[in-house]
């Protein structure tokens, strides 16, 4: 898909809330498509004011009062073959004529399919409006709204056919703060508590109830700051100038709280602004206006951590609830400063709501807003194949995050590591596969080689006399109790696997690295041939297949056939006709089977154990690939011989690392290019390409989220998700070489590091 998208809409340097969205949005898709989607702007002129000026990224203009102007951008547009699709920004007052109809005057003359984008949809319309909305609904090939009640007005209001309405989110941006107390001493507010709210001055903002309610928020919390950020919209500015600002600071000053509220009269930059919600307790949305249907500072503010003290708008019913902030009604000060002191005086309840209030927006960051268009641009355009995100950067942000100096913590809380949870070797054993693996296909580093020592003492840490390996491990460094109440084979065996893999890798990594994994190994060949559990066997296999390239011969071998051996009796007593697997069910972990049996057919050359391998893994493949996109077996029910039904929900990283290193076996022991396209297909699933078409990695921390359920991403970035998606984009640098992709889309950049 390399196609031209040209966006009508108001835009920067012209200062309007949808300027801003339209540049967020554009500069989202430019981030995530780079190289793969043509974007053109025409800009908006203001009533009144002459053309814009066309500066890059604006290409045309377009004066929405003139009709004949209107018109005439439609002919050129459809004289252009390069045009592929618009997306119109909708909003009364951009365009000329009864509610805005100068817009269907160009819209009936396009010859090009077209978005609009209703930034407000009014509940009660009267005739003309109902007639100009109606229209343009008819006219376009799709209708995107960000509220779910404006998709119902659309539809039950405007009789808009739902398979025309599409809800996308307002876009939101997300920001990490290492010291909020830095940040507020940088701004001049340290040791304050912060209220804010921010966005152009108009009347329809109700910012008096936010100063009225002061007064009493001040009596009880004296350091108490309210900032109004913003200038007054240019609107207002040319009809009556400052009257608004100098009404508000009237106030201010008849209540004596010139301390206490502060203006900050700039359009502020997006770093800035993201700065002030970082320091605010509580956000404040006082709008006058109950019909307003979406509002970019209030998600903004939300997305930011903020909890929130908001009237009864449109928007603010439908996301905000008792767990992330207040509702209010309209003009009432008393209700605010009555939650205002509730929420200020209880730091735990203003924390809770701050983790709800990201949870309920980071469906919305700008990224996933992205991709949901870019799907409805597919739909419009028929394409086959959603459009793929550009492969992210290999950045270890989130592994050094969750590393202290004894191992890799086992879970977070959201990014933060939850150090109750301890260490487990599982982990451990996995992240050192992730450092062999960055040194191989990145580079190697003295950071890399640091972290690749830590992970391979704990592998020791955890070695008993026996030369088996304990599992569960507290923060101080003792073994849980945990050890003696569950089956470890699968944890000696992944154990295995890493040991092996950095041998394999000896050339990348320090000798004292490689020693320490050697005198593990050898060891471990004691007991790993009394394996039992099917997926220690795999683990097993592997290992030793990856031994075998480091050290040929000898009893590695032969362990290795006899587990091979094994394995492959346990899929013919179980399989039959309709069902080619080893277990009575497909659980975790599964790809390992068919991967560990395909090895063992490279070292025994053995034909049954290939023959059972490319059984097997069509088998599984054929339950958890479509055309387009993998879809894991569900945590929640497995899938099971006698019972094959399944349910969304309950995908994890670990089940597509584990695939996509079989796809890549596959490929290097058969040639068959289909596995590398399954590679790609199932990578995708981090990229928003699943049910919920949301990222599951995060560009911000560059962590991997826990799981995709049914409705929502799990939001913690524990050890194991993070390591296994690692494990799966450092495996899509093999398959860039081998599809020749070349070094600006793989963009790979060195190991970025955040502070311990």
């Amino acid at each position: 898909m390399n196609k031209t998208l040209l966006f009508v809409t108001s835009f920067p340097p012209r200062e309007c809330g949808i300027a801003t969205f339209a540049q967020d949005l554009v500069n989202s898709l430019h981030k995530t498509f780079a190289g793969k989607l043509n974007i053109e702007i025409c800009a908006l002129s203001e009533s009144g004011k002459p053309a814009a000026k066309i500066i890059h990224p604006v290409t045309h203009t377009v004066n929405p009062f003139d009709i004949d102007d209107c018109i005439a951008l439609a002919h050129k547009i459809n004289a252009n073959p390069q045009i592929d699709l618009l997306c119109f920004e909708h909003e009364f007052g951009l365009y000329g004529g009864d509610y805005g109809h100068n817009l269907l005057a160009m819209l009936s003359l396009l010859d090009k399919p077209f978005i609009v984008r209703f930034h407000t949809v009014l509940p009660f319309p009267d005739n003309k409006c109902l007639k100009v909305v109606s229209l343009i609904g008819a006219l376009a090939s799709k209708v995107v709204v960000m509220t779910k009640s404006s998709a119902h007005l659309l539809k039950d209001v405007y009789q808009l056919s739902a398979e025309k309405i599409v809800h996308i989110p307002h876009g939101t941006h997300a920001h990490i703060v290492e010291d909020v107390q830095v940040l507020k001493k940088q701004y001049g507010l340290a040791d304050k508590l912060v209220l804010s709210t921010f966005g152009l001055l108009s009347e329809n903002k109700g910012l008096e109830t936010g100063i009225k309610a002061m007064r009493k928020v001040v009596q009880r919390f004296p350091d108490a700051v309210y900032l109004i950020l913003g200038k007054t919209h240019p609107t207002i500015l040319s009809r009556e100038g400052e009257k608004y600002r100098e009404h508000l600071m009237g106030l201010v000053a008849e209540y004596g709280l010139e301390n206490n509220i502060r203006f900050v009269n700039s359009y502020l930059s997006l770093e800035t602004l993201l700065d002030y919600l970082a320091i605010t307790d509580i956000y404040l949305f006082t709008s006058i206006d109950p019909h307003q249907a979406v509002s970019g500072t209030f998600v903004y503010a939300m997305s930011a951590g903020c909890p929130v003290i908001s009237t009864a708008f449109v928007q603010a019913k439908e996301m905000l609830d008792e767990g992330c902030g207040c509702l209010i009604d309209f003009k009432n000060d008393e209700q605010l400063a009555a939650c205002a002191m509730r929420l200020l005086g209880d730091p735990d309840l203003r924390h809770s709501m701050s983790l709800n209030a990201i949870d309920k927006t980071r469906n919305s960051i700008w990224d996933n807003v992205a991709i949901a268009h870019m799907a409805v641009f597919a739909d419009i355009l028929a394409e086959e194949n959603m459009l793929q995100p550009n492969l992210p950067p290999v950045y270890l942000d989130h592994i050094d995050r969750m590393t202290d100096e004894f191992g890799m913590i086992q879970f977070s809380k959201h990014d933060v590591p939850d150090l109750s949870s301890g260490y487990t070797l599982d982990d451990n054993a996995r992240a050192l596969i992730v450092m062999c693996m960055y040194a191989k296909e990145v580079k190697p580093s003295a950071y890399i080689s640091s972290l690749a020592r830590k992970y391979v003492a704990f592998i020791g840490h955890c070695k008993t006399a026996a030369g088996r390996f304990l599992n569960y491990v507290d923060i101080g460094g003792s073994f849980s109790a945990s050890n003696a109440e569950v089956n470890l084979e699968d944890s000696n065996g992944r154990t295995v696997w890493a040991l092996g893999y950095t041998l394999s890798n000896h050339a990348n990594l320090p000798q004292d690295v490689v020693q320490e994994a050697y005198s593990l190994f050898r060891d471990s060949l004691r007991w790993m041939g009394g394996l039992t559990s099917p997926r220690a066997m795999a683990f097993a296999i592997k290992g030793l297949y990856y031994f075998l390239q480091y050290k040929k011969g000898g009893i590695a071998a032969d362990i290795l056939q006899n587990l091979a051996t094994r394995l492959h009796n346990a899929y013919l007593a179980e399989a039959d006709s309709n069902w080619k697997w080893f277990e009575c069910a497909i659980t975790y972990g599964n790809a390992v089977l068919p991967e560990a049996m395909i090895m063992a057919y490279q070292i025994t050359g053995i034909t049954a154990f290939r023959t059972t391998a490319e059984e097997s893994f069509a088998f599984l493949c054929s339950k958890t690939f479509t055309s387009n996109h993998m879809k894991m077996i569900s945590n929640k029910t497995w899938f099971h011989k006698d019972d094959m039904a399944t349910q969304d929900g309950g995908e994890q990283s670990i089940e597509v690392a584990y695939t996509m290193l079989a796809q890549h076996a596959f490929y290097q022991a058969t040639g068959n290019p289909e596995y590398l396209e399954k590679m790609r297909v199932a990578f995708s699933w981090y990229l928003g390409n699943n049910h919920l078409k949301q990222l599951i990695y995060n560009p911000l921390t560059y962590g991997c989220y826990d799981g995709l359920e049914k409705t929502n991403v799990n939001q913690n970035q524990g050890a194991e998700s993070t390591v296994c998606y690692l494990i799966a984009r450092l495996l899509m640098e093999q398959w860039n070489k081998h599809k020749h992709v070349t070094a600006k889309e793989v963009g790979v950049g060195p190991a970025r590091l955040s502070f311990n």
